[in-house]
């Protein structure tokens, strides 16, 4: 991973080594009803556990406030680590202090343990220097493998960083080399998808894709506030009729860094917005006033098809339909069983992200077929508008 530090550029056997996780998920009942975000990381902690470190695990989870609240208690995700990881998992009942330490005192090299919930104290959020102290207490080493939470500065994130050698994590590794494969310095030609309800939330992005990518491929609900600005009447579709110069805005700063913007050329219409609701395909500039756009039409998905056969990279944000709804997942589904094909065949680099994105790729059966498929939300919006990241940026060489 170029410019950064990773688990290769560390000595652990013997060590203290604290990893920064994202085990920020879904419980009900108390229990962990989705065990991906935990699974991901059990190559880092295993390999960190076979080279002989203790290996302590530190993650947020839930919203609590800054106040020790057992409704977030890690403890029965550290229940489903130890299955994960088929090893036993000892859990400190704090993140810091003499529960804390106690706990990491017993382990042996290639042994696992957890830290009560990080958030239980409102310095986490704070970044607090004295908070990441109390921390360091029980570590000689940091691996940090939340990519998720990297553009957030907190405490366990940069603080800590900064106090103990720290480096990226397997996780972090794949996740940032991918990023930086599709955005940094990709192989031309080079596009971006961008879909989803709103532009008001995706206009850094949009602006800095345009000076990164030769082509951006625009669907959704947002292709409807480019149509409505080039003035073309989007009938009952969901626009934002606010923003249609700043629509026209980033067109234009487009055409400036010869960037394509691409939008629908045909689209599925519907009376109301429900599942198999009668519809219609039209061209985007015959949409009728009592019907709204919810799909791509046959003619853009045959054109986005052949689009993606001449690119080499393809970085995709957003559905291009309202995929949650049959038959309104067909331009969705279509373009991304086209991009895995390609991706398959060897012929394209393609990573995705976006929490719409996860669901959308999962819904079109081609989620592992993706070069890269990214579960951070805000961070890796934060990275597609080229912001730096305060967790990725303190691991740098």
């Amino acid at each position: 991973m170029a410019g950064f530090r990773t688990i290769d550029d560390l000595d652990v056997s013997g060590k203290r080594v604290l990893v920064r996780v994202d085990f920020n998920v879904p419980m009900k009942d108390g229990k962990v009803t989705d065990t991906t975000r935990i699974d991901r990381t059990v190559p880092s902690l295993k390999e960190l556990a076979s080279k002989g470190a203790k290996v302590i695990v530190l993650s947020h989870l839930g919203r609590p406030k800054g106040k020790k609240n057992l409704e977030f208690t890690e403890k029965p995700v550290a229940e489903a680590l130890s299955a994960a990881l088929g090893a036993p998992v000892a859990f400190a009942p704090d993140c810091i202090g003499p529960e804390a330490k106690a706990v990491v005192d017993a382990l042996k090299p290639g042994e696992f343990a957890m830290l009560e919930n990080v958030r239980f104290y409102a310095e986490e959020e704070k970044n607090d220097l004295e908070f990441a102290k109390k921390l360091a207490e029980n570590g000689d080493i940091l691996i940090s493998d939340a990519f998720s939470c990297s553009h957030r500065a907190h405490a366990s994130v940069e603080a800590l960083a900064k106090l103990i050698p720290s480096a990226a994590g397997r996780l972090m590794q794949a996740e940032v080399e991918a990023l930086s494969a599709a955005l940094e310095k990709p192989a031309h030609p080079a596009a971006a998808l961008v879909g989803g309800a709103k532009i008001s939330t995706k206009l850094d992005v949009l602006g800095n894709l345009t000076e990164k990518v030769d082509q951006i491929i625009i669907g959704g609900a947002m292709a409807n506030t480019f149509l409505a600005a080039q003035g073309k009447d989007v009938g009952k579709s969901l626009c934002e009729h606010e923003m249609l110069d700043n629509a026209r805005a980033i067109m234009e700063k487009a055409s400036k860094a010869g960037c394509e913007i691409v939008l629908p050329s045909d689209a599925v219409v519907a009376g109301e917005f429900k599942a198999g609701a009668p519809s219609t395909t039209v061209g985007v500039d015959a949409v009728p006033a009592d019907q709204m756009i919810l799909d791509v039409g046959p003619d853009s998905i045959t054109s986005l098809s052949q689009r993606l056969a001449g690119l080499k990279t393809l970085m995709w944000n957003g559905p291009l339909g309202a995929f949650e709804v049959t038959p309104f997942d067909k331009g969705t589904n279509a373009v991304a069983q086209e991009a895995a094909k390609l991706t398959k065949e060897g012929k394209l680099l393609s990573v995705a992200g976006g929490g719409d994105t996860v669901a959308a790729l999962a819904h079109a059966g081609v989620q592992s077929d993706f070069s890269y498929v990214s579960t951070a939300g805000g961070a890796f919006l934060e990275w597609l508008e080229g912001k730096t990241l305060p967790g990725v940026a303190v691991l740098r060489k």
